[in-house]
């Protein structure tokens, strides 16, 4: 997911159960107060990693050796979310945590996994159901540090069968995981030092390979769906468990005029379920239409929820422009959803 392209995009636009699990969380009192499986969905994605967007210091969003996140405005955030009326938070890890398989990945500062088990137990405490992300994507797995240039090679794929099944023990068999698998096209890299695209057969058995590693761990993969935008077929092979978030935060929900709004359409025509997902990253109206639009033309069945994505990092002077993403979440459910 990056922001530099996103905000292209926008520009040029212009001119997420398993009931066995479940019952022995809840018996353990892990999901007391988690919201049930059957509820919608109502999200924000938070950062608490931050190398996902690039690989030089001339980045949009250079590297760091040193966790970022503020853990005050973390504490602040997921707590207004809960008072907000938000059952989900979707945490964006990367190398913010010190994974017992593979500590080589962890920065300065970053979070050891008692702390990470300690904030979970913490955030589902509040009613909120905490889901782990780890973007895939050759876009933007930064975050893997050497392991980001050995893609599809043995050392690449047990490393991430490792983080994934460690991720699901430390969140304790989530609903869901993100693997994020968006924008790896040379497009979006062709600003980065190191650029890598996996294509045609091979981008299909790396998918596989990581819905598989979801399988093995009882979480459902939930994927970024824009690799559909370009590959119609997508749709014809994809497994129908995974959980899919098209996203779009502009303003024309005409399908006919926007083929981001009418992949909307085209995942509930084949079948998926979707967690459809919006975005103040440049405006404050587009998380309102999107629960609007997926409301009045989805199935109600298939139509899991949203996810709010702010795109801005969990720094102080991101302070005001998360606060209003999730304002923007609860305003459109109590308008659309009462």
């Amino acid at each position: 997911m990056t922001r530099t392209t996103r905000r292209n995009f926008l520009r040029a636009g212009a001119a997420l159960a398993t009931t066995p699990i479940l019952s022995a969380l809840a018996s353990a009192n892990l999901f007391a107060q988690a919201p049930a499986n059957n509820s919608m969905i109502w999200g924000v994605l938070l950062h608490l990693g931050h190398n996902m967007w690039g690989d030089c210091p001339s980045a949009y969003t250079p590297p760091v050796d040193r966790l970022t996140c503020d853990e005050k405005l973390w504490d602040e955030l997921t707590e207004l979310s809960a008072k907000s009326g938000l059952n989900m938070i979707v945490v964006d890890l990367g190398e913010a945590i010190q994974y017992k398989s593979h500590p080589e990945l962890a920065i300065e500062g970053a979070w050891t996994v008692e702390k990470l088990r300690e904030d979970i137990e913490r955030m589902r405490k509040l009613g909120l159901e905490p889901i782990p992300k780890l973007n895939f994507s050759a876009c933007h797995d930064f975050w893997l540090g050497e392991y980001a240039r050995m893609l599809s090679t043995k050392p690449y794929y047990k490393v991430c069968a490792d983080l994934i099944k460690e991720v699901s023990e430390i969140f304790d068999k989530p609903r869901f995981f993100h693997l994020g698998y968006d924008e790896e096209t040379y497009g979006h890299q062709e600003t980065l030092e190191y650029v890598v695209v996996r294509q045609k057969e091979l981008w299909k058995k790396d998918f596989l390979f990581f819905i598989e590693e979801c399988d093995k761990n009882g979480v459902r993969p939930w994927i970024w769906a824009d690799y559909g935008w370009n590959h119609p077929e997508f749709l014809e092979w994809a497994p129908k468990n995974v959980l899919m978030s098209n996203w779009y935060y502009g303003k024309d929900f005409n399908p006919e005029s926007c083929n981001y709004v009418k992949y909307y359409l085209d995942l509930d025509k084949a079948g998926f379920d979707q967690v459809p997902t919006g975005s103040n990253w440049n405006n404050d109206d587009n998380f309102g239409m999107t629960v609007e639009f997926a409301r009045d033309n989805l199935q109600k069945e298939k139509l899991l929820g949203f996810l709010q994505t702010p795109w801005h990092f969990t720094h102080p002077e991101d302070h005001e422009h998360n606060t209003r993403s999730i304002k923007q979440v609860q305003e459109a459910k109590e308008k659309y959803y009462k």
